[in-house]
């Protein structure tokens, strides 16, 4: 079922097929997925981590998602995920923005792959949220949970734009938030996504290409939409970087 092509030395902890699975269905779905609808229908009824709602969700999505052509469903991704910054699947553009600490932020994170035993074999920034999944389903659940819980704002804020965008991949981040945190609660978050104005409309992504030729040392997103201070485990080389 692997659709990326980094690679890991360590074996994936018990349930973490769940997680390996939402790194493949966020991923750009390329038309060999199509190959594994077998594997993908069996991860989403993997019990370990999931509710039986939780699982009938997922198992719908993937169902929804075969049912697509390949380019259909292309499209369908382009149009969420490649259409503005707020639906972005790079985690430091939420953290970072375009700021000089992102590109030191990229090089610890790499670091932090390859002292696990797990090397990128595509040409992806290592910050991208499916690369990151892949690699979190190589650690311990421990390790995984840290995470995750780390990120957990970001995620919540993705599940919610999801939803008011009407979004099916809102299934997908709502199930990385109840691995993060034991549960759903959008609310807050929803209310906060509702005031926002789209990003991905062609007028709004006009202004971004002419407000981007004239605008130097653009800041990173502000405090309210950052992670926590404390850093997941395996990756405390961050602290100094700007990642709190």
């Amino acid at each position: 079922m692997n659709t990326h092509t980094p690679v890991s030395a360590s074996t994936p902890a018990s349930g973490m097929k769940v997680l390996k699975l939402v790194s493949v269905l966020l991923d750009y779905p390329r038309p060999e997925l199509w190959t594994f609808a077998d594997e993908l229908r069996e991860a989403a009824a993997d019990p370990v981590l999931l509710t039986p709602g939780q699982r009938v969700a997922l198992s719908g999505f993937v169902d929804a998602l075969l049912a697509l052509d390949p380019m259909e469903a292309e499209e369908r991704w382009l149009s969420l995920f490649d259409r503005g910054r707020a639906m972005s699947l790079l985690l430091f553009e939420h953290i970072h923005g375009e700021s000089r600490d992102r590109g030191q932020a990229m090089v610890d994170l790499v670091e932090t792959y390859r002292s696990n035993g797990f090397e990128i074999g595509v040409r992806q920034l290592p910050d991208y949220l499916p690369l990151v999944l892949e690699y979190l389903s190589t650690r311990p659940h421990e390790e995984i949970a840290d995470w995750l819980k780390h990120v957990g704002h970001i995620l919540e804020l993705l599940a919610a734009r999801a939803l008011e965008r009407e979004s099916p991949y809102a299934t997908l981040f709502e199930t990385l938030v109840v691995i993060a945190h034991g549960k759903v609660d959008l609310s807050v978050m929803r209310q906060r996504v509702a005031t926002e104005s789209r990003d991905d409309t062609p007028e709004a992504i006009d202004r971004v290409w002419e407000e981007e030729a004239v605008r130097f040392g653009p800041e990173a997103p502000s405090e309210d939409c950052a992670p926590a201070t404390r850093l997941p485990t395996g990756a405390q080389r961050f602290e100094s970087r700007g990642l709190q």
